[in-house]
């Protein structure tokens, strides 16, 4: 009950001592001292208390509580198998419950992307936008090896580098492992967000979140429609990308990245509307910068810069 709570106030006990001394408790209120069992009414004398020993009301109420504890530890060893149920809800949802984790150092994101990306049997899509200098050798070694794992399992793998990397030896090194197991690669000169999705269910990005975390902390994210919504945006910037196999090292020619990559697209048989749209410039702006490359190197036609670029590819 309510009344019998613990602890007692001040005047409670006081007004037990009174009583335990045999005095009156006059006016004093005694209903909580009755409720937890420390007093009870004289049958045979009206208006006088009987008090009791406490340390037997102390057992008794130990008692009684450590029966509530131990059924209280029997229901929570239940738990787990009720938060299991959701397998049976989550497939005719559309949304999923929280959804993230927050991953505070590169050691505890590389754990779990390890965890997670090794059980990977659907897909897997990886974008990696940093310069490869800027990134672990012993990484870049167990994320090939995941890679590769995965692809023996049977899943899709779609790995998006930046057009810095083409030229990089490390990196060669590591798509011709990739490829050779039947992993497809591609380069991209526009800017993406660095992020790794695994089966359409687990989505790992860089923290935007909390200041002051380490540098490379991330998050695990497992919300349906976000993962489903990163999914979109990597599909976007995969599309817009260029086939490793497609490229050749750079000449020093004086183009710009941005030239490099529309001359690339027009060499694979694209148009200039077409090379717009896979790069996200409008056709302006590759009209201009087909332009420039007019002006610098003195042609007067597209056919003569393609000729030209031909050129400079077999040199």
């Amino acid at each position: 009950m309510t009344n019998a709570d613990l602890p007692l106030t001040a005047e409670d006990q006081d007004t037990y001592r009174i009583i335990a001394s045999g005095g009156d408790p006059g006016g004093r209120s005694v209903d909580r001292l009755v409720d937890i069992g420390l007093v009870s009414l004289n049958p045979y004398q009206e208006a006088c208390w009987i008090p009791h020993d406490p340390r037997g009301v102390a057992s008794r109420l130990l008692a009684a509580h450590q029966r509530d504890l131990g059924r209280a530890v029997e229901q929570m060893g239940h738990i787990p198998s009720l938060e299991a149920l959701h397998v049976h809800f989550d497939p005719h949802r559309w949304h999923g419950g929280p959804g993230s984790e927050f991953l505070g150092s590169p050691a505890e994101m590389n754990a779990r992307v390890g965890e997670v990306v090794g059980s990977a049997s659907q897909e897997l899509c990886t974008a990696q936008p940093g310069a490869p200098g800027e990134r672990d050798p012993e990484i870049i070694r167990q994320g090939v090896a995941r890679t590769v794992a995965a692809l023996g399992r049977g899943a899709e793998v779609m790995t998006l580098y930046a057009a810095l990397a083409y030229d990089d030896e490390h990196t060669r090194a590591s798509v011709e492992e990739i490829s050779a197991a039947g992993g497809q690669v591609r380069v991209s000169a526009l800017s993406f967000q660095r992020m790794v999705i695994v089966d359409g269910e687990h989505l790992f990005i860089d923290n935007l979140v909390v200041d002051g975390a380490a540098s490379n902390s991330g998050w695990h994210v497992f919300d349906r429609s976000a993962v489903a919504s990163a999914r979109e945006t990597f599909r976007l910037a995969w599309d817009r990308s260029t086939r490793w196999q497609d490229l050749r090292p750079a000449p020093s020619n004086g183009l710009t990245d941005r030239q490099e990559a529309i001359l690339r697209e027009l060499e694979m048989g694209h148009s200039q509307p077409q090379v717009g749209v896979r790069l996200g410039l409008g056709e302006r702006t590759v009209a201009k910068e087909l332009a420039d490359v007019k002006a610098m190197i003195g042609a007067k036609s597209l056919a003569q810069i393609m000729a030209w670029w031909g050129r400079q590819q077999r040199d």
